[in-house]
């Protein structure tokens, strides 16, 4: 098995060559900080509204989180009901409808460009794989057909779900129905490709090390000695963005892993999964799993460590114990596998959200999006959107948004106590998730533990 921070996906996509290091002086419109999906596709959007756009990205754009994640798109109607509770029925429905453009919008940018990034439009499932998990799913149904959207998601019991992946653990789930599966590596790096094609300079190897935000413009000095002066500048930069002062408290930041088999075309055949559905059961700390085009399944956890800050620790991206837990837990999910080879393993930070939502918002003469919470694929491309907008100053029904503007309802505690307490936290949620998933009873200390995020108001993944 090979453990490494590009993982599968990067590797298949094959080698790229870093774009030059930025040296000297420009300027630009508009300055967009980060190469991964929502950097990308500001980019692209200013650019198509005739925008002069200079990128600038710590590493090699696609490289990061955007290039290794499950490929999963889809929108926030599963996430309807917190929209809900937090904003109102109507201004739900405004974030849930922008959302439910991405998928169709991803897909039609691929066929447009001519990128191949094998686009599969099928449904997601969402299972419950024991039986404490069964109606998770319930309050973001109830909450769509409240709306009138109940189209958008129908119940499977146990005969559907295993039409779709007769795997005897299982159960029953919802099948939300406007998704799509990409190979994540491909479409960032396509996306990279026709930016750099549009005449957008993008610089890699060049990390912002001071940024001078004013009303008016921003001027960005860059390792190495290069600047950059600005109209405006917009801040993509994943879980980087716990180091800029004001959204500290915005957004904590902790690791998602995942491992890759050899093809398996012939056991995909007898499961009967071969529709392209992609799955994710209702742990808290949730399974997530998918097929590739080469008959290989690609399954990952989100059980992995607390970052501290913005800091890099190195066993976000490559973290042998959870690692190897994850294959354990591939195993026990899907038992057909337990005889296929794990050829790759690898992880990497999620900038995770107290409302489990992204944000957006505006500081002087800088935008920034976060908080995508393990969901970037879809949300990516409708914040690509919205970032372009504010930093044209145009006024839109995007920019209207409830996610847009200040800083999310919730807060997270400061740093240190945010690494040491979410520590804790997400050991016990956990323990708890494995006491589900055996059938046994969750000890009291370990339940206590596990409520104090909802007690406190805070919305954990799944």
């Amino acid at each position: 098995m090979e453990r490494c921070a590009h993982g599968f996906w990067l590797a298949d996509a094959g080698p790229v060559t870093a774009r030059p290091v930025l040296t000297g002086r420009e300027r630009a419109d508009v300055l967009v900080v980060g190469g991964g999906y929502l950097g990308l596709w500001t980019a692209w959007q200013l650019a198509e509204a005739g925008a002069d756009v200079a990128l600038v990205e710590a590493g090699v754009c696609g490289h990061g989180p955007s290039g290794r994640n499950g490929g999963f798109v889809h929108g926030l109607w599963d996430r309807l009901a917190e929209l809900t509770e937090l904003f109102g029925a109507a201004a739900a429905m405004d974030v849930a409808r922008a959302a439910a453009t991405t998928v169709a919008g991803i897909a039609g940018w691929c066929e447009a460009q001519g990128v191949d990034a094998h686009v599969v439009r099928a449904p997601m499932l969402e299972v419950a794989a024991a039986a404490a998990q069964d109606g998770a799913w319930e309050p973001a149904v109830a909450a769509c057909r409240a709306a009138g959207a109940g189209d958008q998601v129908a119940e499977a019991g146990p005969e559907a779900v295993q039409a779709i992946c007769a795997s005897p653990t299982l159960r029953r789930g919802a099948l939300w129905r406007d998704a799509a599966t990409v190979h994540p590596a491909r479409l960032a790096l396509g996306l990279r490709a026709r930016l750099i094609e549009r005449g957008v300079r993008v610089h890699e190897h060049s990390r912002v090390v001071a940024l001078d935000d004013r009303p008016g413009g921003v001027r960005a000095r860059i390792a190495g000695g290069g600047e950059v002066a600005a109209g405006a500048a917009v801040l993509a930069v994943n879980h980087a963005s716990a180091a800029v002062r004001p959204l500290r408290g915005a957004l904590s930041v902790a690791s998602s892993h995942v491992v890759a088999t050899e093809p398996v075309p012939d056991v995909l055949e007898r499961l009967g999964w071969t529709g392209g559905e992609s799955i994710a059961d209702c742990r808290t700390m949730l399974h997530y799993f998918r097929t590739t085009r080469d008959g290989r399944v690609v399954f990952g956890w989100g059980g992995g460590r607390m970052g501290m800050g913005a800091r890099r620790r190195a066993l976000l991206d490559v973290d042998p114990g959870v690692q190897d837990a994850t294959v354990d837990h591939l195993h026990a999910l899907l038992p057909a596998l337990a005889g296929a080879r794990i050829t790759h393993a690898w992880g990497g930070p999620i900038d995770v959200s107290p409302v489990h939502l992204p944000w957006f918002g505006t500081l002087r003469s800088t935008h920034y999006g976060f908080g995508f919470t393990g969901n970037g694929v879809g949300p990516a491309h409708l914040g690509g959107r919205i970032l372009a907008d504010l930093a044209r100053g145009a006024d839109t029904a995007l920019t209207r948004l409830p996610i847009v503007g200040g800083l999310p309802p919730r807060r997270f505690p400061p740093e240190p106590l945010r690494f040491a307490g979410g520590s804790v936290i997400r050991a016990a949620l956990v323990r708890a998730d494995d006491a589900a998933s055996a059938g046994r009873r969750t000890d009291p200390v370990t339940a206590a533990v596990a409520a104090l995020p909802r007690l406190l108001g805070l919305h954990l993944p799944r």
